[in-house]
C-alpha cells in the first residue's frame, strides 16, 4: 500500500501537470511493451511498434526491469516541461546519482521491488555502474529511438486523453478544491484525509512536508499510479488517465496513430451545425451545455459530439452523473484554421 500524508500547506500546493510528460510516457510504454496483459487495448499498438524498433534497446531493458523498480533519473522532473528538457536533465547527470540508483536496480531497490536484494546485476547494467556517464550517449540514443517508434506516432491521441483528463480534474477543483480533486481521481486512488491511499507492490508512506504534490496523468501507466524511489526528489504522482481507462473499457480500440483513427470517421464531419458544435465545446461542456451553447436538442448534441470523437476532434470523460466533452488538440488546431467545411 502506498500513503501519501498531506499537510494544510500540502493541499494548497497540489497541482496537475499542463500536459504529459513524454519521458514517463516512453519509460512506462516500455513496460506496456513487454506486459501481454491489455492486449484488447495495446496489443495492435504493441504490433506496431515492434515492426518499427530496428535498433538496439537491450541497456534499456536492463535498467527498466519488467516489474518493479527502474531508476529516478530516467524521469527527471525538466520532463514535464518537454522531451528536450528532459533529456538535457539526464546528460547533466552526476555519476554520483548514476551510480547510486543503478545499485538500487541491480538490488531490486532493496524494498521488495524485482530481483531479490543482493542478486548481483546483470552484466549490461554491471558494465553502465562501472563506466558511469560515459555510457549516457548510448541510452539517450537508445531513448530517442525508442520514443519515435513508440510514444511519438501517437502523441496527438495521448495529449487528448490528458487534456480531457486535466479537463474533469479542473472541473472538480472548481467545485469543492483540493479536497474534491483528490477525492476525484480514478477508483485505485483512495482519499481519506488527510492520506491519499493507492494499491501498491510495497508498503510505503511518503511524506510531503509542504512541498505538495505534482499529480501527472499518463496514458501508458496502468492499474496502479507511480512516484519516484528517492523521498528527497520533488514529489509527482503519475497515475492512468481516467479517459485512457474508460475508453479501453468502452471502445477495446487499441490504442493507434491519430492519423489512422481520423481517416476512418472524418468523412462524416461536414456541415455547418458541426462546426457550431466544437466552438461551443470551448474549454469543455457537458452534453447538456454544448446543447444549450449550440442551441440543438439534447439527443443532437450528443450524436455531433459522437461523431466528432471518433474523428479524432473530441474527448469525453464520464464527469459524476454527466458526461464531459473536450475538443483535443487536432479539433483546437481545426478551429484555429477556421469552420468546418461545409
Amino acid at each position: 500500500m502506498l500513503r501519501i500524508h498531506f499537510t494544510g500547506v500540502d493541499l494548497a500546493r497540489v497541482r496537475m501537470a499542463g500536459r504529459p510528460d513524454a519521458l514517463w510516457e516512453t519509460i512506462l510504454s516500455f513496460h506496456r511493451l513487454r506486459d501481454r496483459r491489455d492486449a484488447r487495448f495495446f496489443g495492435e499498438w504493441r504490433t506496431e511498434t515492434r515492426s518499427r524498433l530496428n535498433g538496439e534497446t537491450r541497456l534499456l531493458g536492463a535498467l527498466i526491469p519488467a516489474r518493479g523498480y527502474f531508476p529516478d533519473f530516467l524521469t527527471p522532473a525538466e520532463g514535464q516541461y518537454g522531451w528536450d528538457l528532459g533529456l538535457d536533465a539526464l546528460r547533466a547527470l552526476r555519476p554520483e546519482r548514476l551510480r547510486r540508483e543503478l545499485s538500487l536496480v541491480g538490488a531490486g531497490a532493496g524494498t521488495g521491488f524485482g530481483a531479490a536484494f543482493g542478486t548481483p546485476p546483470p552484466t549490461r547494467l554491471r558494465e553502465f555502474m562501472d563506466g558511469g556517464t560515459k555510457h549516457l550517449p548510448r541510452l539517450l540514443g537508445e531513448l530517442r529511438a525508442y520514443h519515435r517508434a513508440a510514444v511519438e506516432p501517437y502523441w496527438t491521441h495521448i495529449q487528448a486523453q490528458i487534456e480531457a483528463e486535466r479537463a474533469a480534474r479542473g472541473r472538480a477543483l472548481l467545485d469543492g478544491g483540493a479536497d474534491e480533486l483528490l477525492a476525484s481521481l480514478p477508483p485505485m486512488l483512495r482519499w481519506r484525509a488527510p492520506v491519499l491511499e493507492c494499491e501498491y507492490p510495497v508498503d510505503r508512506d511518503v511524506r510531503l512536508r509542504g512541498r505538495g504534490l505534482l499529480l501527472q496523468p499518463s496514458f501508458f501507466c496502468r492499474r496502479t499510479a507511480v512516484t519516484l524511489h528517492d523521498p528527497e526528489l520533488p514529489p509527482v504522482l503519475v497515475y492512468p488517465a481516467a479517459a485512457q481507462l474508460a475508453s479501453a473499457a468502452a471502445s477495446g480500440e487499441a490504442a493507434r496513430p491519430a492519423e489512422e483513427q481520423r481517416q476512418r470517421t472524418l468523412g462524416k464531419l461536414v456541415g455547418h451545425t458541426r462546426s457550431v458544435v466544437l466552438r461551443a465545446i470551448g474549454d469543455g461542456a457537458t452534453t447538456s451545455e454544448l446543447a444549450r451553447r449550440a442551441g440543438v436538442s439534447l439527443a443532437s448534441a450528443s450524436q455531433h459530439a459522437c461523431v466528432m470523437r471518433e474523428a479524432g476532434l473530441v474527448t469525453t470523460l464520464r464527469h459524476g452523473n454527466a458526461v464531459l466533452h473536450t475538443v483535443t488538440p487536432l479539433g483546437a488546431a481545426l478551429l484555429k484554421g477556421g469552420a468546418v467545411v461545409s
